[in-house]
This record gives structure tokens, sequence and C-alpha cells, in this order.
């Protein structure tokens, strides 16, 4: 009996997990189609998108160790400036290491930090290095950064995010796969449209957020793109 239910249900709901059941279950979603197939990327389209994420992640790694070490300072009385503007990263370096030079009890503390900091930095260097050669080698980045304010990050993630991007039917349709368009909810007279969905690939959403505001906010170059995205009914 919990064997036929599991076929009407699926296998999510058996009582009983055995292997008849499942199998039972998996044979009843395939003949009622009350399954969604699953799109398999190329190796190495997932290749790209496992590269910008251990981008992403050693990056984020840096940005703690650097805020380690300015909180460590700055419970000592020294700050270290903060923001754009400040110098970047080769300026905090030198910053950190004067203030280390006044203060030796110090140095058990934040030198391992700054240590830590290069190194995670040097693999940052590392996987951008490898992303460039990517882009370098294929056309379908290079094809998407001819687009105003798309870099090479922008490029790679989207190729390795959307792959083949025949598979959608529309535009539309690939930014409702990456989470761009508004949630809508509709019932009877109500028609709520929301704020966009936020489903699939968050780092790719990111680049791609960036990627406009640069065109809207920084860029003054005059493009098609940027007109578009500036009129009333975009």
């Amino acid at each position: 009996m919990h064997g036929r239910a599991a076929g009407t249900c699926g296998a999510s709901v058996t009582m009983n997990k055995t292997d008849s059941n499942d199998a039972r279950g998996l044979a009843h979603l395939l003949r009622t189609g009350l399954y969604r197939e699953v799109r398999v990327k190329s190796w190495d389209d997932m290749r790209k998108r496992a590269l910008l994420r251990a981008r992403a992640t050693m990056l984020r790694c840096a940005l703690d160790l650097a805020n380690a070490i300015r909180g460590a300072l700055r419970t000592f009385g020294l700050a270290l400036a903060t923001g754009s503007g400040n110098g970047g990263a080769k300026a905090f370096e030198q910053r950190v290491v004067a203030h280390l030079s006044g203060r030796p009890d110090l140095h058990v503390i934040v030198t391992t930090l700054l240590e830590a900091w290069r190194a995670a930095r040097a693999q940052v260097a590392r996987h951008e290095r490898a992303i460039r050669a990517i882009v370098r080698a294929d056309s379908r980045c290079r094809l998407l950064m001819t687009v105003p304010g798309v870099g090479y990050l922008t490029a790679v993630g989207f190729v390795g995010a959307i792959g083949d991007p025949s598979v959608f039917s529309s535009g539309r349709t690939a930014a409702a796969w990456i989470g761009l368009t508004p949630r809508r909810y509709q019932s009877g007279t109500i028609d709520i449209q929301g704020r966009i969905s936020r489903q699939g690939d968050k780092l790719l959403r990111a680049y791609l957020y960036e990627a406009a505001a640069h065109i809207l906010t920084r860029s003054r170059t005059d493009s098609a793109l940027r007109r578009w995205g500036l009129s009333p009914w975009a």
C-alpha cells in the first residue's frame, strides 16, 4: 500500500524507503511528466564557473583579513584609512608595516594576519590570470566584452552560467533564469509585481548589476544600450 502511495505522490513522500518503492515513484513521474529536465553544461563551462567562485572566495578571505588587521590596530589606537582613494592594497600594506615598526608588541598579533592577507591576494591574482587566459581563448567571452560595461569577469561569469544560449527562447527567459525579472502575484483582481526574484546564480547577478551600474551612472560614453537603460520605458 505504501509503495502505491509513493508511486502516485513521488519518491520524496515514501514512508518505506526501499529501492523498489523509489523505482516505482520515479517511473510514475516519467509516465505523468511531473518532472523538470536539468540542463547539463559542458565541463569547460562548469570549470569557468568554479574558477570564478574560487576567486570570489579568496577575495572575501582577503577582505576579511584586511578588516581583522584594521580591527586589531584600532584596538590600540592605530587607525587605517578606509574607502576609495586611500591608495589601494600597496598603500594599506605600507601603513600596516609603518604602524608595526613602532609597536613591536603587536607583531605576533598583526604579522600573521598580514602574511595570510598577502597569500590570499596572491591567490586572487593567480585566479585572475587564469580567467584572463580563458577570455582570450573563448570567442563568446570576447564577443560579450564588446558590450559597454562588460569586463572579463562578467563575460566569463555569463558564459560559465549560461553555457549554450540557444536553450533559452528569449532574453527575458534567460533573465528570469538568472533571477533578474520581477516576482508576480495574480489572484482574481489582484495583480502585484514585486522585486526581482533573485533566483539562480548570485555571483553572475552581481556582475551584471555592476556592469549596468557602470553604464548608467559612471560611464560618460554614449551608446544605444545606455540610452535604452535611461529611457523612461526601459
